[in-house]
């Protein structure tokens, strides 16, 4: 149950989509006045290495940020305000250090906003504690060592009713996909209004190609509007390294599809590893 270290990882094409929607769909919600409250689910370390040991043995961020910061040609802006991000945490023009989605949701809150973190990995957790001491951000950032599954709904709604959960496990579980998909429907019961963001990575297993299709059906029994992107940078085929990765979000900004809209055919083009690079992105509700 604990095999599975971001650390490895960190970078990675998966993170590029990731965090390009995370840092566009914060910077909307935190335009508006009113407390945001941040949820992450599954938050790892918080911060890693990219010339440690772990990342340079998988070697993903160098097919990752690191093409996106080589690149030439002028970004589309969402995707020049994710490296911005990055870079914001490195002192030179080397990337050494990843921010995991806890710092990046901090460096993008204002004093009003809150964050909580859930970290079961017990090293992870540990580890995220003390990035996260080093902030000095008092009772604005809880970190919680349990399961973002079993625990994040029962903060819904937040005091403030405004919201953004971030739902980005593993899935190193088969079951993980089920859970992804309960939590988002017992999440739009409690607190409708909230913005929902779900990662799920795309690759050969039945479990993973119906998520989407599943959350689909959610928003649309909740009446809610809906978003769907995904990257594929090689063919599911090849024996190593995930593939594509996908997020998909209920209630987003109105301003996130013409910002990815943008964003996605350069990440394809600058990320493709292979002809099969291709991106998805659709809208319904």
């Amino acid at each position: 149950m604990f095999s599975y270290r971001h650390a490895f990882h960190a970078g990675n094409h998966a993170d590029v989509l990731k965090h390009t929607v995370l840092i566009a769909t914060l910077q909307h919600l935190t335009a508006k006045d009113t407390a945001l409250m941040v949820f992450d689910t599954h938050a790892g370390a918080g911060l890693y290495r990219l010339d440690g040991d772990y990342a340079t043995t998988s070697g993903e961020a160098a097919d990752g940020v690191l093409r996106l910061a080589a690149a030439t040609v002028p970004l589309a802006p969402a995707l020049q305000d994710y490296l911005d991000m990055v870079r914001a945490f490195n002192a030179g023009s080397a990337l050494k250090i990843y921010p995991g989605s806890p710092f990046i949701a901090h460096r993008l809150m204002r004093a009003q906003d809150k964050l909580k973190l859930f970290e079961l990995h017990p090293t992870d957790a540990k580890t995220l504690a003390a990035n996260i001491a080093q902030l000095d951000a008092g009772r604005q950032i809880a970190v919680l060592r349990e399961d973002g599954f079993a625990g994040v709904n029962k903060l819904l709604p937040p005091p403030s009713r405004r919201a953004l959960l971030l739902c980005d496990p593993s899935y190193e579980l088969k079951e993980d996909y089920a859970r992804a998909a309960a939590l988002l429907a017992d999440a739009l019961q409690r607190f409708a209004t909230g913005t929902y963001a779900v990662w799920y990575p795309i690759i050969p297993r039945t479990e993973a190609h119906a998520l989407p299709r599943r959350l689909k059906t959610l928003a649309a029994k909740a009446g809610k509007p809906w978003l769907h992107a995904a990257l594929t940078v090689k063919s599911g085929k090849q024996a190593h390294g995930l593939p594509a990765s996908g997020m998909f979000l209920v209630n987003p900004p109105f301003t996130l599809r013409p910002a990815l809209a943008a964003a996605l055919p350069q990440l394809v083009e600058l990320l493709a590893q292979d002809r099969n690079a291709a991106f998805t992105l659709e809208t319904g509700g």
